[in-house]
């Protein structure tokens, strides 16, 4: 498990539909060391605060396998790393096998996996595509938010080590399919009691799923 780039962009205006909107989506690969603080990586930046960035989403992480499968869905597009805002492209952790509140050592640095992304409609704006938000979360590759809870350096190269599995053990795959999910059984209750001891998920997550739960059983 590695970091493969490190990716950092400060917001810039874009044309979509006739507007001009502010986006920090647009992330370019850097070379050498660089910091990582507890509100982002050093050099990168994000337009809309009230939804991106902050302790809890300081890290975008992105698996360098979901790539080959872009390369097939959007023929002919360039797809550099950083391609989906991500600012760690990463090898060998997908969503499957990483869980909310697992802690991670990564150069100097720790962290801790706080949330999946949900794709916002800049996604589109950086695709210059209206479906590019639907298609993402139809494909379920998503990846995954970290929170940093010790600073220190990172690079591209640095290995990916684990230093404690939460054991709650709610893959990140399953929180967003509950996110999405129309309706709920038996042990899709259960996986969001699970979620709910999760100390770094964030509190907006929980009021959801708490809300869910309720609907749940008026059911």
């Amino acid at each position: 498990m590695k970091i493969v780039a490190v990716n950092v962009g400060l917001p810039r205006e874009v044309r979509w539909r006739g507007m001009n909107v502010n986006t920090g989506i647009f992330k370019d690969p850097i070379e050498g060391r660089v910091a990582l603080r507890k509100l982002n990586v050093d050099g990168d930046r994000q337009a809309d605060l009230s939804v991106h960035g902050g302790e809890f989403k300081a890290v975008y992480c992105y698996p360098l396998e979901h790539y080959a499968y872009w390369k097939e869905e959007l023929p002919g597009r360039d797809l550099p790393m950083g391609s989906f805002g991500e600012n760690f492209t990463i090898e060998g952790l997908l969503e499957a096998s990483v869980h909310l509140g697992d802690r991670f050592s990564v150069g100097s640095a720790e962290v801790v996996v706080t949330q999946p992304r949900l794709p916002c409609y800049k996604l589109g704006v950086r695709f210059q595509s209206d479906d590019m938000v639907k298609r993402f979360l139809a494909s379920g590759r998503m990846g995954f938010y970290l929170a940093v809870t010790r600073e220190g350096d990172v690079g591209a190269g640095d290995e990916i080590r684990v230093v404690a599995r939460d054991p709650n053990a709610v893959p990140v795959t399953e929180i967003t399919r509950l996110y999405i999910s129309k309706r709920y059984g038996g042990d899709d209750v259960a996986s969001v009691r699970r979620a709910l001891q999760v100390a770094v998920l964030p509190e907006s997550w929980k009021e959801y799923f708490r809300e869910r739960l309720g609907q749940a059983h008026e059911n």
